[in-house]
């Protein structure tokens, strides 16, 4: 298994390996002999001076790499084995070089699958209104899990700019769709992605692609929320990062508990996000703002 192949990590080791692999020294960026000013009430204070990059040990520094992988990301498994790949079990979701020519090649064992679902409820099949459902809910399938299909070098296009900016660039409320993976049902809702850039900007419009990569596959929001922080610190190597993801889940609204007005919450902060509390406040205060 690869350094950063951590699929199958616990909540635990996965906490352990982003900090690790990202900001392994995150205590210690510094650009004089203090990373936080005291004053006499003793509140730590946001250091003003450039931060300093946290170079990864050993992490992708380029997409030229072989391996570019995000902490906390599921293999899929393929039905239909591509020419020289038969025996191959899983593909690498990120790389795609396991998968079929292309993903419509799935469709027509995905209409038989929802087929015989529709089957077992009982249903008829072949009456007029479902005629044509299989083959629909086979595609609306495929369409909601694209992520798949989707890279983080695509998606950036080299959007990545040389900028000597060191204040903190917030992009808030981007609407996020996903599947949940114990159910099969959607979870909806809006991201907030803050990063304090050191000599690098991502292009704005790409922080919601990231979002779209990593939501569109079928996920649970505390791994989707790592692994967008994950991919924001791969691509321009900030002093830090921050998401914050505000969900509603279909499978505790429709089904099971029924709360309809229930939301979920979940953060990760990395870097000086996580050691500096003036940082994060500043951070929740934006995004909190109207």
């Amino acid at each position: 298994m690869s350094k950063f192949d951590v699929s199958d990590f616990d909540s635990h080791e996965l906490n352990e390996a982003i900090d690790d692999t990202n900001f392994p020294n995150s205590r210690h960026v510094s650009v004089s002999n203090e990373t936080i000013n005291k004053s006499d009430n003793d509140v730590p204070k946001r250091n003003k001076s450039l931060p300093v990059a946290v170079k990864p040990n050993g992490f992708a520094k380029s997409f030229d790499d072989e391996v570019f992988d995000v902490p906390g990301t599921p293999k899929t498994p393929r039905s239909i084995p591509t020419p020289g790949h038969e025996k191959c079990t899983f593909h690498n979701d990120l790389e795609l070089d396991h998968r079929p020519s292309t993903r419509e090649d799935l469709i027509s064992d995905m209409a038989n699958s929802y087929r015989l679902l529709l089957s077992s409820l009982g249903e008829n099949p072949n009456r007029q209104g479902l005629l044509k459902t299989p083959e629909r809910a086979a595609k609306a399938m495929l369409f909601f899990t694209k992520g798949y299909d989707q890279n983080l070098e695509d998606a950036l296009n080299g959007a990545i700019f040389d900028e000597d900016h060191d204040e903190m660039v917030v992009v808030k409320d981007i609407e996020m769709f996903s599947m949940c993976e114990h159910h099969l049902v959607p979870f909806y809702g809006k991201v907030s992605i803050g990063y304090l850039p050191c000599k690098k900007i991502l292009g704005l419009s790409k922080l919601a692609r990231i979002v779209e990569i990593f939501s569109r596959r079928l996920q649970v929001q505390e791994r989707l929320t790592k692994q967008i922080a994950v991919a924001v610190t791969q691509a321009v190597q900030p002093s830090g990062v921050a998401v914050i993801i505000e969900g509603v889940h279909m499978c505790m609204v429709m089904r099971g508990v029924q709360k309809v007005q229930s939301k979920t919450v979940t953060s990760t902060m990395l870097g000086v996000f996580r050691e500096d509390p003036r940082t994060r406040e500043e951070f929740l205060n934006l995004v909190h703002s109207k």
